[in-house]
């Protein structure tokens, strides 16, 4: 099964509002997300439901840190894929355990390929397992050195919590070179 992108379902303010109050706690029932947004308790349960089978909340495993299981080890593994062998191959990935995503992107590469392991003789196995699959011509593997930016979407809700910079404004002015200056 492949994810695929979807077009964008109307999203107004009470969705805004229940999303941000699941973000901050994801365990609340749906009575305490009603009465946190001011949201009916039957809305807050049909949104709820509609976001599940949509497949707009994500599941679980998302928020599970890798190094707590005991991969502390994770990489970027660039794919180039013949074609032809695409779907065999998404689908022998999906099959190491240490693979945790697998994207399709443009470019020199075909697959960017998330892998997490024990330590750097499991991560040199783990991307030998991918090379060795039939249809796969090469590999790259980047190693994470460390985390930046965490995983988030918030931002997208609700804008003003990402901080001061904000995306669509569009509208700043620089003069002179490319660096801002005179």
């Amino acid at each position: 099964m492949f994810v695929t992108m979807t077009p964008r379902r109307t999203f107004d303010r009470a969705d805004a509002n229940l999303l941000l109050a699941l973000t901050d706690s994801p365990r609340a029932t749906t009575a305490g997300l009603a009465e946190r947004t001011g949201i009916s308790r039957n809305t807050v349960h049909a949104r709820l439901n509609r976001w599940d089978e949509g497949g707009a909340i994500r599941g679980f495993d998302r928020r599970i840190d890798p190094a707590y299981l005991g991969y502390p080890l994770r990489a970027f593994v660039f794919t180039r894929v013949q074609q032809v062998h695409l779907d065999a191959v998404a689908e022998h990935l999906r099959s190491i355990v240490e693979v945790i995503s697998v994207d399709g992107i443009s470019g020199e590469d075909d697959l960017l390929v998330q892998v997490v392991a024990r330590d750097a003789d499991d991560m040199y196995r783990v991307a030998g397992r991918i090379l060795d699959i039939d249809g796969v011509d090469r590999t790259r593997t980047s190693l994470v050195m460390r985390e930046l930016v965490e995983y988030r979407v918030t931002q997208l809700i609700e804008p003003d919590r990402a901080g001061p910079t904000r995306t669509d404004d569009r509208t700043s002015t620089r003069t002179g070179g490319p660096d801002g200056g005179a």
